[in-house]
């Protein structure tokens, strides 16, 4: 039987995707008490509003986005999908220099002068048709400094650094550059600039007669439409959480054994035979497909397989903590957008704030959602804050930067720790090496998640699409 550990989304998904592929029994352990991993939603049915702990939202871009619409319509969730077309969705902000920065959201925007930038934005590409060429050592820097080298300070103090923060709560002078710009970087290091490389790979596809359209068999209805309707995100209505609840029950009508609170300890490769240790007793398996923390991964392995190990513990983690504000009323926001980041170069203990009431209907309550610490945790709180601690700290940014003085009707504090791997210049070159590592040595092992094709939940959940039909092409099932 085949083995699945871990049992957030991506491992969830695994499971749907090996079933839909081969229809053989199927075993999924999760070492925590509930399933979905990071995705957790709170919801208050009397109040009308949700609290997301983790993701809130999802954007339908690309193949990936294609790919989690065609699972949302496979599990008959279409009715659950709550686009956003407002205006606020496409409103992003910074605290820079202390005051919020409305960041251009069209056109005409970058070629205005916009706090806190010195130039228009528009400037950053002229720069980057002069700027020198460079090879850079090894096939990968940091995103900031390659922002920087590229498009100016300005853009990676203000444009990229911020982002960073808000997708995986890192520090963009570590992040590699091939994280979220491997496309930009690449365009770079072949025609010697990013908007001479875009203009050339773009004729190139012209005639060619290529599209992007998603290379999936059928595309999906909810893509389509996300296309006409001009889709910047969506939830779904009872919260994300649902997602991997009705993963849960289509795996149980399937006769999945799925069991929480079942932690492997150990993993053994022994020829075409994986041994487990779960919860003391030893489980074999053909084939194992791993979702879990490439940390948790590494310390399964390390007796059988040193180097392995030692390679998944170069994925660095960060903790997280999230605090989720209600207010009994509905015009506390004065700026109606998505939410606002912050800079590191400002120094302040949060990473930013998501308006959840402006971009979906929270029923005349203000919802709000404070992020803080990531790379800086540590720094910022200690080891160990208490939640009274981190409230309060939420509760005066709220206050200094929004003006929202008045004490939430609700409030809940999260500390997710080490929720979010960090993609480190040279993490490319890493998976590669993970994965040549479990060819050459012919393990039975696929791995899937977080650590390795990219952080956001199309990015998983496409991850374990991909792996399972690797599997399917080598017929090791």
């Amino acid at each position: 039987m085949t083995v699945v550990l871990g049992g957030g989304i991506s491992g969830l998904a695994a499971g749907y995707y090996f079933l839909q592929r081969f229809g053989q029994p199927l075993a999924i352990y999760e070492s925590s008490t509930r399933l979905g991993g990071w995705i957790r939603t709170e919801q208050n049915a009397e109040k009308g509003f949700i609290f997301e702990v983790g993701p809130r939202t999802i954007r339908p871009k690309g193949q990936a986005g294609a790919n989690t619409l065609q699972l949302v319509e496979d599990l008959k969730l279409n009715i659950e999908a709550l686009p956003s077309t407002h205006e606020a969705a496409r409103n992003r902000m910074i605290y820079a220099n202390g005051q919020l920065c409305l960041l251009p959201n069209s056109l005409g925007g970058l070629f205005k002068r916009l706090p806190p930038f010195k130039k228009p934005l528009a400037t950053a590409f002229f720069k980057d048709l002069f700027a020198k060429s460079k090879k850079v050592k090894y096939g990968d820097e940091s995103i900031y400094e390659f922002a920087e080298r590229r498009f100016g300070t300005d853009v990676a103090t203000y444009g990229i650094s911020p982002m960073i923060c808000g997708i995986c709560a890192g520090d963009a002078k570590e992040i590699s550059v091939r994280f979220l710009m491997d496309d930009l970087f690449e365009k770079e290091q072949k025609y010697g600039g990013v908007v001479f490389g875009l203009f050339v790979s773009k004729l190139i596809q012209s005639l060619k007669g290529e599209n992007r359209t998603p290379t999936i068999k059928t595309v999906p209805y909810l893509y389509e439409q996300s296309l006409r309707e001009k889709w910047s995100m969506y939830r779904l209505e009872n919260g994300l959480e649902t997602l991997p609840q009705k993963l849960t029950e289509y795996l149980k009508s399937k006769n999945t054994n799925i069991q929480t609170s079942a932690e492997c300890n150990e993993l053994v490769f022994d020829n075409d035979n994986v041994k487990m240790n779960i919860k003391g007793q030893e489980i074999n398996s053909k084939h194992v497909i791993c979702a879990m923390p490439s940390y948790k991964l590494a310390d399964c392995v390390k007796d059988q397989h040193p180097s392995l190990s030692a390679q998944l513990l170069l994925i660095p983690y960060v903790d997280v903590a999230v605090v989720n504000l209600m207010y009994n009323a509905n015009d506390l926001l004065k700026q109606k957008a998505f939410g606002f980041l912050v800079p590191p170069v400002e120094k302040l203990p949060i990473l930013g704030v998501i308006f959840d009431s402006c971009c979906f209907d929270m029923h005349g309550n203000t919802v709000l959602t404070v992020m803080m610490g990531g790379k800086w945790f540590e720094q910022n709180f200690g080891q160990n804050p208490t939640p009274k601690e981190l409230l309060d700290v939420a509760l005066k940014y709220v206050d200094q930067i929004l003006h929202i003085n008045q004490e939430p009707k609700l409030n809940r504090v999260h500390v997710l720790r080490k929720c979010i791997p960090q993609y480190t210049v040279g993490h490319k070159q890493r998976i590669i090496n993970i994965r040549s590592y479990i060819d050459h040595y012919k393990l039975p092992l696929s791995l899937c998640g977080a650590a390795y094709d990219g952080v956001g939940i199309n990015d998983v959940i496409f991850s374990a699409r991909k792996q399972i039909l690797e599997l399917r092409n080598q017929n090791e099932i």
